[in-house]
C-alpha cells in the first residue's frame, strides 16, 4: 500500500493553518511519522496558546490511542511558521493478529503427518477498504521441501478453510521438525503480506490422539526461502467459443546461477596484479506451456527465447480449445527454462493453474471462470519443478 497524503485546513482567529499528514494508509503503521503545520498571516512567534490549540485540532484527526507532540520552529518565510508534530502510538496491549483453528494427526501406518486448516478468526484488516484476502501457507522446518497453500478467501476476516494436507514424514523423523502455518493477505500485483503465524515443534506434539486447537497468531518471521523469480500471466476463457487463452506477459527477479556466467580474470601489467570478479546477467530464458487433462499432457507450446535478461518481457499469447464441460478438469503447467545451446535446458521454476491447483494459482483460475471473456492478469512466484511435479502427480 502506498502513502496516504491528507490536507486539512484549520481556522483560528481567521488565520488558516494547513496541516499536511504523510502516513502509511494502514493505521497499524502509524508510528513516529512527521507532520508539518503551516500557519499563514499570523505572528510567527509560537506561543503556548497556539500550541495547545494546534495540538487539540491535530489530535482530533488522529486514530484512537495515538498521541502527538507539538513543537514549533520559526521558518525563514515572513509571516509564517513551521510546527513539527511527532506521532507516537500510545502504550497499549499486544497487537492482536487473529487466531487459527487447526487439527493435527499422525498416520503411523502410512508415515503421514495430517494437518487440517479449519478456520481463522478476528484477522486484522490489511487494506484500505477495511478487509483482507487471507490464505494459509504451511510447511515443515528445517527443510521446507514441500509447501502447501489453502484457497484464498476474498474480503473475509473470519474465513472457513476446511482443507486437509499431508506430509510424508516417518514418525521417527518428526522430532526435529517444526510445523509452520502462516496466514497471508493475498495481493494480485504485489508482495503478499504476512498477517501472523503459528509454530508447533513436533517434539511437543502428543500423537496418541488427534489434536484440535485454536491458537493466537504471532508475528511472522521473514521466510528465508530461495527466490526463483516471478512470472506474470493473463488468463481468458470464452465459454461460447470454448476458447482458453493464456498470455505470458513478463517475468522478473530471475537469478543467474549458472557458474559459466561468472568469470574471474587477472590483469598483470608487470607492476600490478589486479583480481576482479565480473557477474554478467546473460540468462537466456523461454517459457514452456503444457495443456493437461487428468494428469496427461495433451499439447505443448513455448515462447521465443529472450536473451540477456533477468527480467524478460515475453508478451506471447496461446489459445486452447476447451469445451465448457471440460474447463473444470484441465490444467495449465507453466515452466520457465534457462536456454543452453550446448547442454540441457534447466528449469528455473514452475507453476500450475487449473484443476486441483491451490492457493494463489487456484484464486487466479477461479477469477478467470467468474469473469468470462475478460482477461485476468496476475503475478505468480515460481516454485522448484520437482516440488510442483510431486504435488501435481500425487493428485488423484
Amino acid at each position: 500500500m502506498g502513502n496516504l497524503v491528507q490536507y486539512i485546513c484549520l481556522l483560528k482567529n481567521k488565520n488558516i493553518i494547513e496541516l499536511q499528514i504523510k502516513l502509511c494508509a494502514c493505521p497499524r503503521s502509524w508510528s513516529k511519522n512527521t507532520i508539518k503545520v503551516y500557519r499563514y498571516a499570523g505572528n510567527p512567534s509560537p506561543d503556548t496558546h497556539t500550541h495547545t490549540h494546534t495540538h487539540t485540532h491535530i489530535q482530533a484527526f488522529l486514530p484512537t490511542k495515538t498521541a502527538c507532540n507539538v513543537s514549533a520552529v520559526t521558518s525563514g518565510h515572513p509571516g509564517s511558521e513551521t510546527v513539527s508534530v511527532s506521532l507516537d502510538k500510545a502504550p497499549q496491549e499486544t497487537e492482536k493478529m487473529g487466531r487459527l483453528h487447526f487439527t493435527l494427526d499422525n498416520n503411523f501406518t502410512d508415515n503421514m503427518l495430517v494437518v487440517g486448516i479449519l478456520q481463522a478468526a478476528e484477522l486484522p484488516a490489511m487494506d484500505v477498504e477495511g478487509s483482507s484476502d487471507p490464505y494459509v501457507k504451511l510447511y515443515l522446518l528445517p527443510d521446507k521441501k514441500k509447501k502447501f497453500e489453502t484457497k484464498v478467501h476474498r474480503k473475509n476476516l473470519d474465513p472457513n478453510f476446511n482443507e486437509t494436507f499431508s506430509f510424508q514424514v516417518p514418525y521417527t523423523e518428526l522430532g526435529g521438525r517444526t510445523l509452520v502455518m502462516t496466514v497471508y493477505d493475498f495481493d494480485r500485483f504485489s508482495k503478499h503480506d504476512a498477517i501472523g503465524a503459528v509454530k508447533i515443534p513436533m517434539s511437543t506434539a502428543d500423537f496418541s490422539q488427534s489434536l484440535e486447537e485454536w491458537r493466537d497468531l504471532q508475528k511472522a518471521e521473514k521466510e528465508e526461502s530461495e527466490k526463483l523469480g516471478d512470472v506474470c500471466l493473463s488468463l481468458r476463457y470464452v465459454p461460447t467459443a470454448g476458447k482458453l487463452t493464456v498470455v505470458i506477459l513478463e517475468a522478473k527477479n530471475f537469478r543467474d546461477s549458472d557458474p559459466l556466467h561468472m568469470c574471474r580474470t587477472d590483469d598483470i601489467s608487470g607492476l600490478l596484479l589486479l583480481r576482479q570478479t565480473f557477474v554478467f546477467s546473460i540468462l537466456d530464458s523461454y517459457v514452456k506451456i503444457h495443456f493437461m487433462q487428468n494428469g496427461k499432457r495433451l499439447k505443448k507450446k513455448k515462447t521465443a527465447i529472450k536473451k540477456n535478461s533477468l527480467n524478460p518481457y515475453y508478451k506471447e499469447s496461446f489459445s486452447f480449445e476447451v469445451p465448457c464441460e471440460q474447463i473444470e478438469k484441465v490444467q495449465i503447467a507453466v515452466t520457465v527454462l534457462d536456454y543452453d545451446k550446448i547442454g540441457k535446458n534447466d528449469a528455473i521454476g514452475k507453476v500450475v493453474l487449473g484443476a486441483s491447483s491451490t492457493g494463489t494459482e487456484q484464486r487466479h483460475w477461479s477469477d478467470m471462470l467468474a469473469n468470462p471473456r475478460r482477461p485476468i492478469a496476475q503475478w505468480h512466484s515460481l516454485r522448484h519443478q520437482e516440488e510442483v511435479n510431486s504435488l501435481l502427480f500425487s493428485k488423484k
